[in-house]
């Protein structure tokens, strides 16, 4: 599915400031699976065990957690009802 669908599309596109966050979970982080995203990635992966590391089942918040819903939420309310 990546090779097929997922690469090729990103090649349609500007991916050199692209990040790609993976959930860490062990059944997504085959060595295969993490050298195609790290060839295409390089060190824009988050992912287990790669430069920026984010654990398998993390309860941690993701980045959209810290930007986006409060950035959606400051637009939904700039004009007060």
């Amino acid at each position: 599915m990546i090779t097929n669908f997922f690469i090729p599309e990103l090649n349609n596109h500007d991916v050199q400031e692209l990040w790609f966050q993976q959930d860490g979970a062990t059944c997504h982080t085959a060595r295969a699976t993490i050298d195609l995203l790290k060839d295409t990635f390089g060190d824009r992966l988050i992912s287990r065990f790669r430069p920026v590391n984010w654990p398998p089942r993390s309860c941690d918040l993701t980045p959209l957690d810290y930007f986006l819903w409060g950035y959606v939420k400051s637009l939904v309310y700039a004009d007060k009802p």
